[in-house]
């Protein structure tokens, strides 16, 4: 190897050890957009966090989405659901309007992700087109106890979301530590 190709290699070496891997946010706080609660990430430290980043906008697999997952997380008080959409709280209460709430003992609480921050934070790529705006695209991260990612699924359009089946079988496997 010449030497300029070794000094140029070192020379990468140095810059790229010295670039810190991203780190999601260790917490966050984002009210709810239909009451007055709030929800704190590092409050629910010990049990599995599910992030449901939802699209901005109207959209029906959102709704459908949104309440399948709602009649999962009532099933396992262990895991805890958080569904945030990035739209004004008038538009989430209006949208909100349209779940379905049939076999659910309560509407699941949609919590407001202000200017998609929270995505921003946890690097949701953006540049969907949607509604004739550019949204984030809709994903799920899940955080074991200790507040660590553990899965990451990212839609690559609005009815792209991880089937049911395949997230319970996901986090099946964290659970016992089989995952990777």
């Amino acid at each position: 190897m010449s030497t300029k190709v070794s000094a140029l290699l070192f020379f990468c070496l140095i810059i790229f050890s010295g670039v810190a891997e991203a780190k999601n946010p260790e917490n966050f706080k984002v009210k709810c957009a239909t009451d007055d609660s709030t929800l704190e990430l590092s409050e629910h430290k010990g049990k599995i966090v599910v992030l449901h980043f939802l699209l901005k906008t109207e959209c029906p697999y959102c709704l459908r989405y949104t309440r399948d997952y709602a009649a999962l997380a009532e099933k396992d008080s262990d895991v805890v659901h958080v569904f945030l959409k990035p739209d004004s709280e008038e538009e989430i209460r209006k949208w909100t309007a349209g779940l379905d709430n049939q076999g659910l003992r309560d509407l699941p609480k949609i919590y407001r992700d202000a200017d998609a921050k929270i995505a921003d934070q946890f690097k949701i790529p953006d540049g969907y087109k949607f509604h004739g705006q550019i949204v984030h695209y809709p994903a799920l991260i899940i955080l074991d106890g200790k507040g660590s990612e553990r899965f990451r699924y990212v839609g690559k359009s609005n009815s792209d979301r991880m089937a049911i089946k395949d997230f319970e079988e996901k986090l099946g496997s964290i659970k016992s530590g089989k995952a990777k």
